[in-house]
């Protein structure tokens, strides 16, 4: 017992949620053995989902006679303090929406249930192959996979037509040339990419379609390669040349939305709900805008970004938590989530049913219609370029650090990227060898 005191002292001097989950163990469960309830956390879902997920919670618990689910939702920017808070109270929900990076940390220390001893055989049939994979670490599997986003391409067709071209680049080698044209003939930008630090993994997960290998199995870096070079390279070369914004070293994703609204902007990376948003704050770039595929690397692999739901490894009823998930993310309920939330299902015959409903039916809003058939569609060569390793965050932040020095001059692109590189290894070094 007072090796669990030091620990928890340590842990709340460091803020670690995921180490906490983990040293939790050490403790008894607050809430009494036998409890017929399976506590439930999701993010930021309500009050505009609470008919849907109450309609869920109530067919689940017909099916399961003297259960209950309780569900709490949580805003995202306070999950991981109200999570740690409800592990110290020793009240942590048995099943939690959360998103992968998180998750994949909680993983790591040990705080998440393996999921292979409570889901049954052949779960994993219903879902996409390369979604269900994503929720798997060090050979466990830590997650249910929920619902999907992927990005397409939103075009300013007036822009483009003034530029001389058909439509955005299919391939990221096709960009310089393209960003060119438009620079030269428009006087305005292609496409904004942020490499602010803390801000959007886009520019990472180019460099993975580039061919850039992140990690090693070591989690040393791998990036300084041949491959990274020529990433590093390539963006540092698109700024020098003037042909992204300069803002992108100092401002995030939100600039390239006002840009394109603008009209300042040919080319944003997005989701079909962007069209609506773009109707109201800017019906006449609305009118001249058109979605198209996303640019991707060589092979045509493209992006995609889960929701997942876990189990703490602490939860008494984690059997019936699973189930719970198994049957919130089924194909049914999955499509019906889909349609009203305007996202993707991970649900293999649930998106077989959307994509044939979007193609049937446009209804009243063909642009939009027609942009999330193409989003489900994109699905059919997506992954998580970027996997939900520890520290992904940590590596995010340093490599983006080094690419803004290469980009404002400060030194090569090769020299940043080898100094990205040092960073990393002497943080990962510190960081997994206290772990052993």
């Amino acid at each position: 017992m007072a090796m669990c005191r030091r620990q928890l002292l340590q842990l709340l001097a460091g803020g670690s949620a995921a180490a906490a989950l983990a040293a939790s163990g050490c403790r008894p469960r607050g809430r009494e053995a036998g409890s017929r309830v399976v506590e439930f956390w999701t993010l930021d879902l309500a009050p505009k989902f609470n008919g849907y997920i109450q309609g869920v919670i109530a067919a689940w618990e017909r099916q399961h006679p003297g259960w209950r689910v309780r569900w709490t939702d949580v805003p995202w920017a306070s999950v991981e303090r109200k999570l740690l808070a409800a592990v110290f109270a020793r009240t942590a929900p048995d099943l939690v929406n959360l998103n992968p990076p998180f998750a994949a940390n909680l993983a790591s220390k040990g705080g998440l249930l393996d999921l292979g001893g409570v889901l049954p055989a052949g779960a994993a049939d219903a879902y996409l192959p390369a979604i269900w994979e994503a929720g798997r670490q060090d050979g466990q599997q830590f997650a249910i996979p929920w619902y999907l986003t992927a990005r397409i391409a939103m075009a300013n067709r007036r822009l483009l037509d003034q530029a001389g071209v058909d439509g955005p680049p299919r391939h990221w080698d096709q960009l310089p040339a393209f960003a060119e044209q438009v620079r030269r003939r428009t006087g305005r930008y292609a496409l904004f990419m942020t490499v602010v630090p803390d801000d959007s993994a886009e520019l990472l997960e180019t460099l993975v379609q580039m061919g850039v290998q992140l990690l090693d199995s070591q989690r040393r870096a791998a990036f300084d390669s041949p491959a990274g070079r020529q990433a590093f390279a390539f963006w540092t070369d698109l700024y020098r040349r003037g042909l992204l914004p300069r803002e992108v070293v100092s401002q995030g994703y939100r600039r390239a939305i006002e840009l394109y609204q603008s009209g300042d902007l040919a080319l944003v990376a997005t989701g079909p709900d962007f069209l609506r948003n773009l109707q109201t704050n800017s019906p006449g770039v609305a009118a001249v805008t058109a979605p198209f595929a996303p640019i991707t690397g060589a092979d045509g692999t493209a992006n995609v970004a889960v929701m997942n739901l876990v189990v703490p490894k602490q939860s008494l009823v984690a059997a019936q938590a699973a189930g719970f998930g198994l049957f919130l993310t089924n194909a049914n309920n999955q499509l019906r989530f889909a349609n009203e939330a305007r996202v993707l299902p991970s649900a293999t015959a649930a998106l077989d049913q959307l994509q044939t409903s979007l193609q049937r039916d446009p209804g009243g809003e063909p642009l939009v219609q027609r942009a999330r058939l193409l989003s489900a569609e994109t699905l059919e060569r997506a992954r998580v370029l970027v996997p939900a390793i520890p520290g992904v965050k940590r590596l995010q932040a340093i490599m983006y650090t080094q690419l803004q020095r290469a980009m404002l001059g400060q030194l090569s692109s090769d020299a940043a990227l080898t100094a990205a590189a040092t960073e990393w290894n002497r943080y990962a070094a510190a960081r997994w060898s206290q772990a052993r």
